[in-house]
């Protein structure tokens, strides 16, 4: 079993430096995914309300044996449920369907700045946390200036904030935001998911001297950077492969190859994406 290093949140609390993503597995899947995934040394596990998984994922907790502390399950606020009182009731659904006294990490999932709400669900999650139903808050696919006013209007930063991040899409500034602010870091989508991004020469010639695969690759770029990878695979070769990064380092020159190509977005923009 692969001991995975730890970062500590700007709540005192742990989260692990890399994880199992669940989309877009349905709940049969996602129960023996998660199930295996813990045994092979995984201890972080991430869901949302809209992957329609989590009581498979509950369900892979539950089977899988390993002490429920050892474990960081994450799960997401849909923006249907935008709104204090909302999110208060979607939690209890959430939790519901996960079978879980409390969840570890619970995140608004878009910030839907449209509908204008997302500082209300953020004071409901405040509220989540200080009641002990949340051991931290953080959010997904928020800009620096949606964090700015998050903090501004509640003084409370979220310990996370889960945004698009690969090497097509490195997110220079809004990780130096970051770092300024102690959020940390996840990475969705960490390997590039629709891209050609595994089969790119630089990534591959980098593999090669290393003797490792291409997502082995893109993962240790994850994992030095800072940022908290959470590659989605329901084959457990792939699994092993993937937690397999931390017997091997890249050089900065390494690093620079497997960032060096023009960078675009391969999902929403935050601005305008509106996901309910």
């Amino acid at each position: 079993m692969t001991d995975i290093p730890e970062y500590t949140l700007n709540d005192g609390t742990t989260l692990p430096a890399l994880g199992l993503g669940t989309w877009p597995m349905d709940d049969a899947e996602a129960t023996q995914a998660v199930a295996e995934a813990l045994e092979l040394g995984y201890r972080l596990v991430d869901t949302a309300t809209n992957y329609r998984n989590e009581t498979g994922v509950g369900r892979g907790v539950a089977r899988a044996g390993v002490p429920r502390e050892e474990i960081v399950v994450t799960t997401k606020l849909p923006g249907r449920h935008h709104g204090y009182e909302e999110t208060l009731a979607s939690f209890e659904e959430s939790r519901g369907r996960l079978g879980l006294d409390y969840v570890d990490l619970y995140l608004i999932h878009w910030p839907l700045p449209r509908v204008d709400r997302f500082v209300d669900s953020w004071r409901a999650m405040i509220k989540l946390r200080d009641d002990g139903l949340v051991r931290s808050i953080g959010v997904s696919n928020f800009t620096a200036a949606h964090l700015a006013r998050l903090e501004k209007e509640t003084g409370v930063l979220p310990s996370v904030n889960q945004i698009e991040l690969h090497p097509l899409f490195p997110q220079d500034e809004l990780r130096a935001f970051h770092e300024a602010k102690g959020v940390r870091t996840e990475s969705w989508s960490p390997l590039g998911r629709g891209s050609a991004l595994l089969a790119d020469p630089a990534v591959v010639s980098v593999a090669g001297t290393l003797g490792v695969t291409p997502g082995q690759v893109v993962l240790r770029w994850h994992f030095q950077l800072g940022a908290v990878p959470l590659p989605k695979s329901s084959s457990p070769e792939r699994r092993r492969a993937n937690l397999d990064v931390l017997g091997f380092e890249l050089s900065p020159a390494q690093m620079a190859a497997v960032t060096g190509r023009a960078h675009r977005r391969l999902g929403g923009d935050p601005e305008v994406h509106e996901e309910f």
